[in-house]
């Protein structure tokens, strides 16, 4: 038996992500990039001195689906790696300016909708929202 309401809530996943990457992807598209690139740039921003072997963990991808993305925002001069100090084989991760201005201008539009849709529905509503969202990523975190 097909359960509507779970349907219908799928569904809003699906569109509220399309809304919620839109102007980033508009921007990644003319870099001929996609969002494993805006998540690179993200997550280093938040962890500056990330190692690729735990940023490998947060985004839940293998070395080699991050390998091309990884290059391209090298080659780009957005995001620079360098030896750790007592084991040189650890290479951290750490954004150029260009690299936090770039990230800066994909995350901020993300940052204004949130705001935005908080402001609308309340805090009582987004806590629920919140809770939501943790559960549903615990999930994966534990199915990995």
């Amino acid at each position: 038996m097909i359960d509507h309401k779970i349907e219908a809530d799928i569904e809003l996943l699906f569109y509220g992500y399309r809304a919620f990457t839109a102007q980033a992807d508009a921007l990644l598209a003319e870099r001929q990039w996609n969002r494993v690139h805006h998540r690179v740039l993200y997550f280093v921003a938040r962890n500056p001195g990330i190692a690729v072997n735990q940023l490998l963990g947060k985004l839940g991808v293998s070395k080699q689906a991050l390998h091309g993305p990884m290059k391209a925002l090298q080659s780009a001069e957005l995001i620079e790696t360098r030896s750790e100090d007592s084991d040189k084989r650890v290479k951290n991760l750490y954004l150029t300016v260009a690299g936090c201005e770039l990230e800066n201008e994909l995350t901020s539009p993300q940052r204004d909708l949130l705001k935005e849709i908080e402001t609308e529905l309340g805090s009582e509503t987004i806590e629920a929202w919140r809770a939501m969202m943790l559960a549903l990523s615990n999930k994966i975190i534990t199915k990995a």
